[in-house]
Formats: structure tokens, sequence, C-alpha cells
């Protein structure tokens, strides 16, 4: 059950990305006991790994704007970095409190869409 779970985020996550984070650390948060930041940390190696094999599949399968690719690179790789930076310095419940914020502004923003 716990696997099903994260391989259907992931395939989620390879297509869509959209809080593909915000799902991660909500599954891995019910189901693994251990802190944010380690979990935080998962989150990050876990999303590498699903979106540079979705990449390579869409690589094969699909035409897009390479400019448009590189600039979603650049992006993804230096938000991973300041986020996995400040997510170190904060503590377990204000990260997890911070998680269910943006969470629910990404849900309020899509249902008011």
């Amino acid at each position: 059950y716990k696997r099903q779970g994260l391989m259907r985020a992931s395939v989620y996550g390879g297509y869509f990305t959209a809080a593909q984070g915000i799902i991660y650390l909500s599954l891995m948060g019910m189901l693994l006991d251990d802190t944010m930041q380690r979990l935080n940390a998962v989150k990050n190696v876990l999303a590498a790994v699903v979106n540079s094999v979705a990449a390579l599949f869409f690589l094969f399968v699909a035409d897009f704007d390479w400019t448009a690719v590189v600039l979603i690179a650049v992006g993804s790789a230096i938000g991973g970095q300041i986020g996995a930076k400040v997510g170190r310095r904060l503590s377990p419940g204000f990260l997890r409190a911070l998680i269910v914020v943006v969470g629910t502004a990404a849900i309020v923003q899509l249902v008011l869409r």
C-alpha cells in the first residue's frame, strides 16, 4: 500500500510536477516515522529522479520548446538548492505548517481559477 501511494505520486509528478513536493511530503509524513528535514531531503532526491526519468521519456516522444525547458531546468535547480538549505534550518513544526499553508494555497488557487 505504501509503495503504491508513492508510485502513483511519482507518475503524477513526472507528468504534471505541480505540487509534487507537497504530495511526497504529505505521503511520507503519514507513512514514515522520520524528521521533516530528512523527509524533505528524500523528497528532493525522489523528485529529481522522477523528473529526470520523465524528461528522458519526453525527450523521445514529445515536441517541446527548448527555451522553456532551459528556463524550467535552471529554475528547478536553483529552487531545489534554496529549498534544501532553508528547509534544514526550519524547525519541524514550522516546516510542517509551511507545507500545509503552501499546499492549501495551491488548492485554493486551482479551485478558484
